[in-house]
């Protein structure tokens, strides 16, 4: 299963930087290859995304959530098998490194070749520069501050 691991620093105080990150139903503004994402529960989201041309979907549920640490999740049904997990490292008092980790199997042999030459990486790295970009330049609400333990 291939590990993608990326990181960005955002000149944001950590917990605008999760708050952000726990409002998923923005995530199609800033990860390219996500369609819509419904917040079914505190622990449960469907996703559809578009890879490759392909629409997919699939439900996540958050197995960890702490506050301005870590948001973990896996997926329990579709066609896209992954799990992750983001943590939140304050720098400073207004800089935060974000860190995103994800294990995927990928399927079909677009992403098997995407997967062998890098990529995900590369789009994951891309989102996360989107990220940084959206929430330096706009205010943000304190977004869903709820533990969550598996």
């Amino acid at each position: 299963m291939p590990q993608i691991i990326e990181t960005v620093d955002v000149n944001v105080p950590v917990s605008a930087a999760y708050g952000q990150w726990t409002r998923f139903e923005e995530f199609p503004h800033f990860l390219d290859e996500v369609e819509k994402i419904v917040q079914v529960d505190d622990k449960t989201t469907d996703w559809t995304v578009k890879v490759a041309g392909q629409e997919r979907e699939f439900r996540a549920v958050i197995t960890e959530q702490h506050p301005d640490e870590r948001v973990a999740w896996t997926v329990k049904d579709g066609e896209t098998d992954h799990a992750g997990v983001v943590t939140f490292h304050k720098l400073s008092d207004n800089e935060t490194r974000v860190t995103a980790q994800i294990d995927w199997e990928p399927s079909g042999f677009l992403e098997k070749l995407g997967a062998a030459v890098g990529v995900g990486g590369h789009a994951i790295k891309k989102d996360l520069q989107n990220y940084k970009e959206r929430f330096e330049s706009a205010p943000t609400d304190t977004g869903w501050r709820g533990d969550v333990q598996a």
